[in-house]
């Protein structure tokens, strides 16, 4: 196998403007003089994505993007992919559409299995990401906070792959042999990730990734040619002359490696039934020698089991207590994290440890999993601080402790690296000018309902803000009442709502009622899958809803230009929702439209509000006189539309497009042809031909044809 060592190419129509440009100089700068951490406070629609691109251009390290969300991360990968559609940029999320972990409810004397569904799309990304970082320097790596789990150990996942050089020696049934030991499983009827087929001197290995298949043919011993092909048509799309196969699952191990960890899971298997015995507990001690037996049988038969994951400890040879390998660990050592909203997204970091500890700990007490299941887990915090190289917060709120730490950072540099730097520079770049003019959003309050019109007007004047004034004729309604009054007024002027709700039943009525008025909205809870999630923000902006109501909308990571107005229901109600950081994150959901605004419905001014309020008025008036030093006037952000993953879609969908229903997400695609990147298009190139040859395999040939004018038609548009 051969590291590639290519450049990144920044590619966009865009230049960074003065604000951008001081970042990119300040935070390359204390990159190049090795501080570990800074942090780069932008407020929203300033170009942070755009800052950290060019941050990644200037320094040429392989990047890991941080974001606590899956919809953020979908939103940043295809951004990225934009910006360096020549480079390896990856995704890499959790592969669950639904799970539910294995647990033990002790009072109840309930087990729960893990139960689990698992999007293979994503799972293709997921080993497309591993194998970039391990084959490319210009790699770039999009992922939530599920990047800190257990994955499997990088050396075995590289000690198991095979380089195929055309020309090479490399008998076929050793070929099969490797196959099955990275977990390929052999079919000549079904064809799809992780299988290969063989027809006589040809081996057809459909690859992990999920885009191609390689056709390995042989001369006798003697590898003649090497071709990826179409998995469907056959069609060859290139002939490489060598190319490296990698594991069809991540967490493999070597099978004589794991042959040789098997004595010692017997050993503890042994030494905690005698404990369970020891203690009077028969039934635990039962319990634990039969569910790992089983285990054990089928790691020796297969070299795999359901939950293998329980014994990643034993597989990756590691000591007790120590950490699991994590995708952190398949970068190289000189590499870059941001950490997007890092306000939000180091505290899911923190606590994902005890949480996870907290179950497991219960199934080990009573003998439903070993000890060693106890090692099968996220990093914990310190653990995860040791194996970063430099770090860049990025934030619109960055909390007390990015700040201290950046300035810290900086401050701990030595008098020759501090020459590197800015003068006056301490780790902290504020990118608070946006390049548009545009505006932070006024801040509107409304009463919650009547009773409460004379209490807020005199917490208005409290605060001096003598130009926030309560609409008479407002007084009268409550605040769903005046909600509707003006989601039908933004409707009008064809721009899009947001509203936060505090509560997930709240959000769901919400819309129930505003459905009734015939009002084009839907709702955005943790409930709605991550797919799921990305269609309907896309939705918005294509028009199809005015109105999208959620309880926390902004850990989506919105970035909605349409949207002119933000509704804040319940705004006083003080919280984690409504602190200082929420309020003011949510104000920005609005900062994206000229017309920006936010109202705020409460019977009190809290603290938090009061915060946001002055912080909001503080950035508009920045702006302001920047604007009017620069003869700017503000203008909304305009910004395409696409599909954000192509070929992420509902597997239902899927499956009836392959059983032969005519593909309306494909045409729906062809329409946004010309917006998508190189990679997305060869996507859906590759999609509309695999239809057409299943409608020619059906005798379907008017639908065929269709598919095929359709795939002339693009193809003559690259």
């Amino acid at each position: 196998m051969r590291y590639k060592d290519l450049a990144f190419q920044l590619a966009s129509k865009y230049k960074p403007s003065p604000d951008q440009k001081n970042a990119i100089s300040s935070l390359t700068a204390g990159i190049a003089a090795g501080a570990r951490t800074q942090t780069l406070l932008g407020v929203t629609g300033s170009g942070k994505t755009f800052t950290m691109a060019n941050i990644i251009q200037e320094t040429q390290k392989p990047a890991l993007i941080l974001a606590h969300n899956k919809t953020l991360a979908a939103q940043l990968y295809s951004e990225f992919v934009d910006f360096f559609p020549d480079n390896a940029v990856e995704y890499f999320v959790s592969y669950y559409d639904y799970y539910q972990p294995e647990a033990y409810v002790p009072r109840r004397d309930l087990y729960i299995e893990k139960d689990s569904d698992i999007n293979e799309t994503i799972e293709r990304y997921r080993s497309a990401a591993t194998q970039s970082i391990l084959t490319r320097k210009d790699t770039i790596v999009v992922a939530s906070v599920s990047c800190i789990y257990g994955l499997g150990n990088p050396d075995d996942y590289l000690s198991l792959s095979r380089h195929l050089v055309t020309g090479d020696s490399y008998s076929r049934e050793k070929l099969l042999l490797h196959l099955s030991d990275m977990q390929y499983e052999r079919s000549e009827f079904d064809f799809y990730p992780g299988l290969y087929r063989v027809r006589g001197d040809v081996v057809d290995v459909y690859l992990a990734t999920g885009e191609q298949a390689l056709r390995i043919e042989y001369f006798g011993d003697e590898i003649e040619s090497l071709k990826l092909i179409n998995a469907v048509s056959g069609e060859i799309l290139d002939r490489p002359a060598e190319f490296t196969v990698f594991p069809a699952k991540q967490f493999v191990t070597p099978y004589e490696a794991l042959k040789s960890v098997i004595p010692q899971i017997e050993e503890d298997l042994a030494r905690e039934t005698a404990a369970f015995k020891e203690q009077g507990k028969d039934l635990e001690a039962h319990r634990l020698q039969q569910r790992t037996k089983y285990d054990l049988e089928m790691l020796q038969e297969t070299g795999y089991t359901s939950g293998i994951e329980n014994y990643s400890r034993y597989i990756e040879r590691r000591k007790p207590g120590t950490p699991p390998s994590t995708l952190i660990d398949y970068f190289p050592d000189d590499w870059l994290l941001f950490v997007d909203e890092s306000h939000m997204t180091l505290p899911q970091v923190r606590g994902m440890y005890n949480g996870d500890q907290a179950r497991k700990q219960t199934l080990v007490d009573y003998g439903f999993r070993l000890k060693a299941a106890l090692d099968n887990r996220p990093l914990k915090w310190d653990e995860f601080w040791e194996r970063l190289s430099q770090v860049v917060y990025v934030s619109a709120t960055p909390t007390p402790f990015e700040i201290e730490s950046s300035n810290s950072s900086i401050a701990a540099l030595g008098p020759d690296a501090k020459d590197k730097i800015p003068e006056g520079y301490r780790g902290v770049a504020e990118q608070l000018i946006r390049p548009t003019g545009l505006l932070d959003p006024e801040i509107f309050l409304r009463p919650v309902d009547i009773s409460h019109a004379q209490t807020l007007a005199a917490e208005i004047q409290r605060c001096g803000y003598d130009d926030i004034q309560i609409d008479p004729a407002q007084v009268d309604k409550n605040q769903i009442d005046d909600l509707i009054v003006e989601i039908q007024n933004t409707i009008s002027r064809n721009q899009r709502v947001l509203v936060t709700t505090l509560t997930k039943r709240m959000a769901e009525d919400l819309t129930s009622f505003l459905q009734e008025l015939k009002i084009r909205v839907q709702y955005i809870h943790s409930d709605i899958d991550a797919v799921e999630r990305v269609d309907i923000l896309r939705d918005l902006r294509l028009g199809k809803y005015d109105v999208i109501v959620g309880i926390n909308l902004l850990r989506e990571g919105l970035d909605l230009p349409e949207v002119s107005l933000v509704a804040i229901l319940d705004a006083d109600k003080e919280g984690f929702l409504r602190s200082n950081t929420s309020l003011i994150q949510t104000v920005g959901r609005a900062a994206r439209h000229q017309e920006g605004r936010v109202i705020m419905y409460a019977e009190r001014i809290t603290g938090s509000m009061q915060h946001a309020i002055d912080e909001t008025r503080r950035r508009r008036q920045i702006q302001k006189e920047y604007n009017t030093k620069h003869g700017i006037t503000p203008a909304s952000i305009q910004k395409e539309i696409k599909d954000i993953l192509i070929g992420q879609k509902d597997e239902q969908e899927q499956s009836e497009t392959r059983e032969g229903a005519v593909s309306e997400q494909l045409v729906k695609a062809s329409q946004q042809f010309a917006l998508m990147a190189k990679k997305e298009r060869t996507r859906l190139l590759q999609e509309i031909e695999t239809q057409m040859h299943i409608f020619s395999d059906m005798l379907e040939f008017e639908k065929a044809a269709q598919m095929r004018d359709l795939l002339e038609e693009l193809r003559s548009r690259r």
